[in-house]
């Protein structure tokens, strides 16, 4: 993924399954300039037509909805397919969509979700509980591929159909984050008949959706149109209207190189983008265009340590990386909606609590933990213990150059020499094999349980590499209970022993930022910063 305002990517780290993700607004007619919020304020009244130009920066050559990670796909796939629910990016709460209630026993453990009447895929049969059954257990059967769906359904035990409004999931223990789970695209629902096509045909967009919009072309590397589906009247309670879309369609063009994409804006070939460069994005803010940013939901911007590298087995040296980073300077090298990391979760996330007093500077206590563990100091200035140099490799593809390069400075000034390989994210993800000393990456998500993903020595990312510790438990208490104030407190737990022990090293939380024409009305988020389209408008 080739993104290019850092503050935009969101990464799946580590694991055989890596893969990337990730994204609010202003404007106005006026291009009034830049807000903070999970939309584009409307003005006047919407009118209905046009196609919008939106560029993204890259594209991997799949929009199914089940299977994609990359923000860009996400950005395509997320407008073909309607969730059971939907999630408030103001306050996190599930709201309904597809199925209009829905009840949880008291361990979580069984959903069931009764669905409105009237909803149909693109190829004309009905959304029903039966259907319901054939997506999740696809899904459970596309198995790895499902990048994120085959998480969320982890522990599925059984799709019970009661009648044709109403679907029982049952799991196999406490799965609480599976309710949030059902907002995502990733548990979008396509027709009965597309979950029994070829991977690959779904990921060329062969498939009939449940949402507003449907695929009308799309060429891997060059563009998706996606064109407005006529009798959709099943928007999710969290949007500001009914009916069908308002626009006739929405053309996404890959435009990967920097200036190209900018200029493009500037002149009105493309409407709006999220992957202006940062040093670029002034000259939208205003002018006849506005621009949005979100801080994403999830895991901020980590370093993982490999538990089976010798040297990061020992905390002291974990901590003292940690110790080392100055995180305000890093979020002054992004935009200036940016933020430094303040916990392992970011602050738009349910559930997350400022934790910033564990990520404090402090170089010389950085250096006393490696003085106390016998690293001197060469002569080159990295220190050596029993003929050892304190030295990592970390190989990484996301556009965080400035970022990585300030952390390699500030682990030198502590006797560390960091080495930065930038490189694909498939050879990234090849070479990801479980032996490279750290990692570099972050995961969105509107659910705490986010924290399980990435980093629980059970789950299959595991990206420290570690053996089963009590934090491992905190984590599985916290996605087996509802009750809030005990979710509350585990979640804290499980935070602080991650950043104290040095498995988690935050460094500065993701945000995306949208620059668009001001013809370009209400142009959302969802609570997980996946971009929707489906009250956008243009100016005639």
């Amino acid at each position: 993924m080739t993104s290019r305002t850092s503050a935009r990517i969101a990464v799946l780290v580590a694991g055989a399954a890596a893969l990337a993700f990730a994204l609010a607004g202003c404007s106005g007619g006026s291009g009034s300039g830049s807000a903070a919020g999970d939309s584009s304020p409307a003005a006047d009244k919407p009118v209905a037509g046009g196609n919008l130009t939106f560029a993204i920066s890259s594209e991997l050559g799949c929009i199914d909805p089940q299977q994609i990670g990359n923000n860009d796909d996400i950005a395509i796939a997320r407008q073909t397919v309607a969730s059971l629910t939907t999630q408030d990016p103001k306050t996190g709460e599930i709201k309904p969509w597809l199925a209009s209630s829905w009840k949880v026993n008291d361990d979580a453990s069984s959903f069931t979700f009764t669905l409105r009447k009237g909803a149909s895929y693109s190829d004309g049969t009905p959304i029903d509980a039966e259907s319901v059954k054939e997506n999740f257990e696809g899904i459970q059967a596309l198995g790895a591929k499902a990048t994120l769906g085959s998480t969320y359904l982890s522990g599925l035990k059984d799709v019970n159909v009661i009648d044709p409004q109403t679907v029982q999931i049952d799991f196999d223990g406490p799965s609480a984050q599976f309710l949030q789970a059902t907002s995502t695209f990733s548990l979008g629902l396509v027709s009965d008949a597309s979950t029994k096509l070829s991977v690959a045909d779904r990921c060329a967009g062969k498939f009939a959706g449940s949402g507003p919009f449907t695929v009308k072309s799309f060429t891997p590397q060059s563009q998706a149109v996606l064109a407005k589906r006529d009798g959709y009247s099943w928007g999710s309670s969290t949007n500001a209207h009914t009916g069908a879309a308002y626009l006739d369609s929405v053309t996404f063009k890959v435009v990967p190189e920097a200036s190209t994409l900018t200029g493009s804006l500037s002149s009105g070939q493309i409407d709006a983008s999220a992957d202006v460069q940062v040093t670029d994005l002034p000259q939208f803010d205003g002018n006849g265009f506005w621009v949005l940013n979100r801080t994403n939901p999830g895991v901020v911007y980590n370093l993982y340590a490999n538990a089976k590298n010798p040297i990061l087995a020992d905390q002291n040296v974990r901590q003292a990386i940690s110790k080392a980073i100055d995180r305000d300077a890093e979020a002054k090298l992004l935009t200036k909606w940016d933020k430094p990391a303040t916990s392992v979760l970011s602050s738009s996330t349910p559930y997350w609590t400022d934790e910033s007093s564990l990520l404090t500077q402090d170089v010389a206590g950085a250096k006393k933990l490696l003085d106390d563990d016998g690293w001197k100091v060469g002569s080159d200035g990295i220190r050596e213990k029993d003929g050892q140099q304190l030295s990592f490799k970390l190989v990484y593809w996301q556009p965080s150059n400035d970022e990585l390069q300030l952390v390699q400075q500030e682990l030198k000034a502590i006797g560390i020499d960091l080495q930065l390989k930038q490189t694909t994210i498939a050879d990234a993800t090849a070479t990801n094999n479980g032996t490279q000393a750290l990692s570099w990456g972050n995961l969105t998500r509107a659910d705490p349980d986010v924290v399980r993903t990435v980093f629980s020595a059970r789950a299959t990312q595991n990206n420290n590499h570690r053996a089963v510790e009590p934090v491992d438990d905190l984590l599985d208490q916290q996605a087996a209970t509802t009750d809030q104030k005990t979710r509350q407190k585990l979640v804290d737990q499980a935070t602080q022993t991650l950043i104290k022990e040095g498995w988690s090293i935050p460094v500065y939380q993701l945000s995306t930022t949208i620059a668009a024409s001001s013809k370009v009305h209400d142009l959302k988020f969802e609570a997980s910063s996946r971009l929707d389209f489906y009250d956008a408008w243009l100016s005639k």
